[in-house]
């Protein structure tokens, strides 16, 4: 062999080797930059599709769609390579094609009414049997554009004026007000108590106003309405949602945790202890728990330990109000013993099929009475929360009342 050859074959094993080299310590996090796991694709995939508004604060930023009732798509703490907390379903919205009973485009904060099933239900028409084909969710929570109000970087006002004939047949005319506002370190601190210094995090409050705008009272006996908040995130097998409650006898509080919605929950899943709820949250087993508004501190949280994101959502209730409308799907001896706080872990479907995976933080409002022109606000701070393991758990061991040790030792 001469030497040019030589010199040759040398040449290209070393080029070969640095080609490997390069490749093998490339980091996988600005390899992913198209990956549907962080907001920057998420939020350009929307505004492919639809109008967006962004609200940004340095690497806290989060997407609203005013076509969607001003929902908060999806939201991240550390920029746009960062962590996307909303569950998205890109294929419906990628597909452009309307459904028939509701389309469930996700979102990590959504704005509907209840209540959803029995006599006062406004998703049933009056004599319909309880059943899925017969359910419809309104237009105007489903496809129909809230007005955008005003919009500043930190804040968005939306609103829509409509009406609704509940399932008893009562006309309700009124008029939903939302607004959605990022909040800075200092306002979390200064408006929850979290002291989220050195952590990366996305705090925003909504206030969700409703005010009726007919010429009659709402009453008990012929329906009242309440404002539900839901919010759709990204499971994985680490996911463990978190609720403390109120003890008590449950002859005069009720019982602990509802699992009744679609079947018992297997202990493998759901576990109560004498202070908190845990409620596996892996987007593989479709269920349901409930809590009573006796029962709820107005916090409930989740924690997936295999991407170190901790999630708290909190809602401010008032006291001394225990209606809220039951959504159960058929004739209620009491509709007004439903629950204030939810989660709901999706699953697949008795025919193999499954919408997400994803699952559910959710709030609701007491039913409101209210007089004519009168108005009702139910407020939800969302916050989710990553980095130093320490002072995160600092966070939830105030926020929740539960260190982050005890959250991933629950199903062990």
């Amino acid at each position: 062999m001469n030497r040019i050859s030589f010199f040759l074959i040398v040449l290209l094993f070393l080029a070969a080797c640095t080609g490997r080299v390069k490749k093998d310590n490339i980091n996988p996090t600005t390899m992913a930059i198209d990956s549907a796991s962080q907001y920057g694709y998420n939020r350009d995939f929307l505004d492919r599709h639809v109008k967006i508004i962004e609200l940004k604060d340095g690497n806290s930023a989060l997407v609203l769609i005013p076509t969607w009732q001003g929902r908060v798509m999806t939201s991240t703490a550390s920029g746009d390579h960062g962590f996307s907390f909303g569950w998205i379903n890109h294929k419906l919205i990628a597909s452009g094609v309307i459904q028939p009973h509701i389309n469930a485009f996700g979102g990590e904060e959504r704005l509907w009414l209840g209540p959803e099933g029995g006599q006062f239900s406004i998703y049933f028409k009056k004599g319909d049997r309880f059943i899925y084909d017969n359910w419809q969710v309104p237009a105007w929570l489903d496809t129909i554009p809230f007005e955008v109000i005003s919009q500043t970087d930190s804040s968005a006002i939306f609103a829509l004026e409509t009406e609704a004939q509940n399932y008893s047949g009562t006309n309700l005319k009124f008029r939903i007000e939302r607004e959605v506002t990022l909040l800075k370190t200092v306002g979390v601190k200064k408006n929850l108590g979290f002291d989220l210094t050195g952590l990366n995090s996305i705090a925003y409050r909504s206030s969700n106003k409703l005010i009726n705008k007919g010429d009659n009272e709402w009453i008990k006996e012929t329906g009242l309405l309440s404002v539900w908040m839901l919010g759709m995130f990204n499971p994985s097998p680490s996911v463990v949602v978190v609720i403390p409650y109120n003890t008590g006898d449950e002859k005069v509080m009720g019982p602990t945790v509802n699992d009744n919605y679609f079947g018992k929950i297997s202990e493998e899943r759901l576990k109560v202890t004498d202070s908190h709820i845990f409620f596996r949250a892996d987007g593989k087993s479709r269920g349901k728990i409930g809590i009573s508004p006796m029962r709820t501190g107005e916090i409930m949280g989740s924690y997936d330990s295999a991407n170190n994101i901790l999630t708290i959502l909190i809602c401010r209730l008032p006291e001394g109000n225990n209606d809220y409308v039951n959504s159960a799907w058929q004739i209620q001896e009491n509709p007004y013993s439903g629950d204030a706080l939810n989660s709901y872990n999706d699953g697949p479907l008795e025919d193999g099929s499954q919408m997400g995976p994803f699952y559910e933080l959710e709030t609701s409002s007491p039913a409101a009475a209210l007089k004519p022109g009168e108005e009702m606000t139910h407020v939800q701070y969302t916050l989710h929360i990553t980095g130093n393991r320490k002072l995160l758990n600092d966070v939830a061991v105030k926020a929740l009342g539960v260190s982050l040790d005890k959250i991933e030792e629950a199903f062990n």
